[in-house]
């Protein structure tokens, strides 16, 4: 891996960046369309009078998807710029990931 890629995980000088390959972007970024299309189609059943408990299913599936986006990149971030930044002697790191992963939880 590039080693200007890293630094941009723990040079405070830089502006931090994410370094997700092509294949996980393009990934995240099909997840997330098809997550505003859900959105879309909620707003939709809203407007149709759907049934209750049918919105509501939908809504369940979207935040189970928009929970997939998210695992995936705390996956990354844990794997690269935490290892990085801790590898480096930058143990605040870990208090970033823990208020990370404590909004992550909060629903």
């Amino acid at each position: 891996m590039d080693e200007n890629v890293n630094k941009h995980c723990s040079d405070p000088s830089q502006e931090r960046k994410s370094h997700h390959s092509e294949k996980v972007k393009k990934n995240l970024v099909t997840r997330l369309n098809r997550i505003e299309g859900q959105i879309r189609g909620i707003k939709g059943m809203i407007e149709k009078d759907t049934y209750c408990d049918d919105v509501i299913t939908q809504i369940a599936a979207t935040q189970s998807a928009l929970n997939g986006v998210a695992k995936i990149l705390l996956e990354g971030h844990l794997k690269n710029c935490v290892l990085d930044r801790i590898n480096e002697g930058d143990l605040e790191v870990l208090d970033e990931v823990l208020v990370t992963i404590d909004r992550l939880m909060k629903k």
